[in-house]
């Protein structure tokens, strides 16, 4: 054998030696889906011990006379049996609701004041409304009763009934009582539950609920428009998920809406007006029959109390300060027995009686006033009607916390001011002309009126700037009402009056009332009083709140509706003329060395619409030449005596 035949075959043998080696040294390729199919991670179904939870959470698609199904989330606690159920029907995400945190107790995993209640042996039901998150149907923004405004056959009432026959039904651990309670859109869907209320519901709490949207909820103010309202409707109408928001040009909300003109054109340029909830908002700017149809004090007004109901309304509800006590005054006088209608007042913002409340804004208060609240009122309310056999509550009708003193009163009726021999007055606090409030009515031989030109393109702001979206991150939208003052009192378009500083307690149960008398040069004006408690300037109990203005009750009226809330008219330029302004309610105490103050604008901005002061047809479609410089007049002189009228008790 030759050299180069032997070198050739140890080549050739090395070769297939090394190829070998390195295949062997490959990883094997893997198989394909067609060959194996439990090569994943991901098992088919996974199932997580959870037994060591003290809760059961279920859920179930619950079908509704029309045949759709709503999502449900039934929050049971372990082991229960006979417990009573709470339903609250929403349109935020029953399951974000019920998924707060991840943990093994439900009273972590739900909302503070229902996982109280979870420990207080409830099952906590969430549901989605129609037509949000994993419910079926159609959504239509605070549902109207079927009628001439809904003509479907179903609505908020006829769904909680449905819902509840389903829990009675099918709920083992249950006792067969059902409660309702919700806050804000909540509580409206708490309140429609009343309308035609189940055999099974035996209480019901309405907690800031939306009542008249007009009057003084959400979409109005006694017809001044809450332009703000745009990224609400965005946000809940402009998906099922409520995924959508409104982006922002620049970080200040007043020159952003300033530049883009009218409520319309607000919309107009994020694509508003493609949303028709928001449409109809500015297509009804006078109190027509779409308000009045909807309006739940009034619904419930016409029917009988049959469900024990308990109110709850918040002194300084950003969001919904009119509701709850409309609709306590509309259904009281069909309790005169004092069984069924009652009432709790707090010193909270828009839901904050089911969170921690020491403190709102700059105010303290004495003690965690939610938690009082829960404790005190809300549980042992629940627990008569839902555990023990529906025995009657053993709780004054009217619990109110009294601001200024910080302290929680209980009283017979609300307000207390009522016919001859009840404790309280109405007592009129005038204007004067140098500047001052006093009891004493204003004499001739001063001036006859104070003066300040309104001007649309530099509107008074609602607060300090920058101010921020509602749901921005930084945003403090929930004390806005508690802010200092002090920033407006010098405004040339902001007229100020105060008295001296107090020598003796005043007490204020009810809601007050601004008479004035004025004229402007344009055809419409808008009206902002501000009743305020103004802290002495040395405060050595909490220093940095020395000299603060706490508003304790302020509002707006548009001017053309100051008459007749569903016809408006102008104004006659230079006319002194009659407007009545009527502010939220009040439950304080101006302390000794304290002042009260009152202050007059015509803007507040961009919270409410600019009124252009020209007068037009509908003021949320006002051209930019619309928009014309006013001087308002405040006559404050005898036959023309403006004054607030303030509900005085001694209680």
């Amino acid at each position: 054998m030759s050299t180069k035949c032997t070198v050739a075959a140890v080549l050739a043998f090395l070769t297939i030696a090394c190829l070998a080696q390195a295949a062997a040294a490959q990883p094997e390729s893997p198989p394909s889906a067609s060959a194996t199919s439990d090569f994943t991670d991901i098992p088919a179904r996974f199932a997580p011990d959870t037994s060591s939870f003290d809760f059961i959470r279920r859920e179930a698609m619950i079908p509704m006379r029309d045949g759709v199904r709503l999502h449900t989330v039934l929050m049971i606690p372990k082991g229960a049996a006979g417990a009573p159920m709470l339903l609250d029907r929403t349109p935020y995400n029953a399951g974000k609701l019920t998924s707060r945190s991840e943990s093994s107790h439900g009273d972590a995993v739900l909302p503070l004041a229902y996982g109280e209640l979870f420990d207080a042996g409830y099952i906590i039901v969430a549901q989605d409304v129609r037509g949000k998150d994993g419910s079926e149907g159609d959504y239509v923004s605070t549902r109207p009763l079927a009628g001439p405004l809904n003509p479907t056959s179903v609505d908020h009432s006829t769904d909680a009934y449905d819902t509840i026959e389903w829990l009675v039904k099918n709920t083992p651990e249950s006792n067969g009582r059902v409660g309702t309670l919700g806050t804000s859109y909540d509580g409206f869907t708490t309140l429609m539950s009343l309308v035609d209320p189940h055999p099974a519901l035996k209480a019901a709490v309405p907690m800031n609920p939306m009542v008249d949207a007009w009057r003084g909820d959400d979409d109005y103010h006694n017809g001044a428009l809450r332009q703000i309202g745009l990224d609400y409707y965005y946000e809940q109408t402009s998906t099922r998920d409520s995924s959508e928001n409104i982006w922002r040009s620049g970080y200040d909300d007043y020159t952003i809406m300033l530049k883009a003109g009218s409520a319309h054109d607000i919309g107009k340029l994020f694509g508003g007006q493609e949303l028709p909830a928001w449409k109809r908002v500015l297509d009804h700017p006078a109190y027509d029959d779409y308000w009045r149809g909807q309006a739940m004090d009034k619904i419930l007004g016409a029917r009988p109390v049959t469900v024990p109901v308990l109110l709850v309304h918040s002194l300084w509800d950003q969001e919904d300060i009119y509701g709850a006590l409309a609709v306590f005054a509309a259904i009281k006088p069909k309790d005169p027995d004092n069984t069924k209608v009652f009432l709790a007042i707090g010193p909270w913002y828009h839901g904050q009686e089911s969170q921690e409340a020491a403190s709102l804004g700059a105010i303290k208060f004495d003690g965690d006033t939610g938690r009082q609240f829960r404790r005190d009122v809300l549980l042992p309310f629940l627990d008569a009607h839902l555990k023990n056999a529906g025995t009657a509550a053993t709780l004054p009708v009217v619990t109110a916390y009294e601001t200024g003193t910080n302290r929680w009163k209980a009283y017979e009726r609300w307000p207390l001011s009522c016919a001859a021999g009840c404790p309280s007055v109405s007592k009129p606090l005038y204007l004067q002309a140098d500047g001052s409030l006093s009891f004493i009515e204003p004499k001739a031989g001063g001036a006859d009126f104070d003066a300040y030109v309104s001007d649309p393109t530099k509107p008074v702001p609602y607060r300090m700037r920058p101010i921020r979206p509602t749901d921005a991150m930084d945003s403090t939208w929930d004390r806005w009402l508690v802010d200092d003052q002090r920033p407006f009192s010098d405004r040339t378009d902001v007229l100020t009056y105060q008295t001296e500083p107090l020598k003796t307690a005043l007490k204020i149960a009810g809601a007050p009332i601004a008479h004035l008398f004025a004229s402007t040069t344009g055809g419409d004006a808008d009206f902002v009083v501000k009743l305020i408690d103004v802290y002495p300037e040395s405060y050595p109990q909490q220093p940095e709140m020395g000299g603060y203005q706490l508003a304790v009750s302020m509002d707006v009226l548009r001017g053309r509706y100051r008459d007749d809330s569903s016809n408006p008219k102008p104004f006659v330029p230079g006319a002194t003329t009659a407007v009545n302004v009527p502010l939220p309610n009040a439950n304080h105490v101006f302390l000794p060395g304290h002042r009260v103050m009152v202050q007059i604008q015509s803007s507040w901005f961009p919270l409410y619409d600019r009124n252009p002061q020209a007068y037009v047809a509908n003021i949320a479609y006002a051209r930019p030449a619309d928009y014309v410089a006013a001087t308002v007049k405040v006559f404050h002189t005898p036959g023309a005596e403006s004054f607030i009228e303030l509900p005085v008790t001694d209680r």
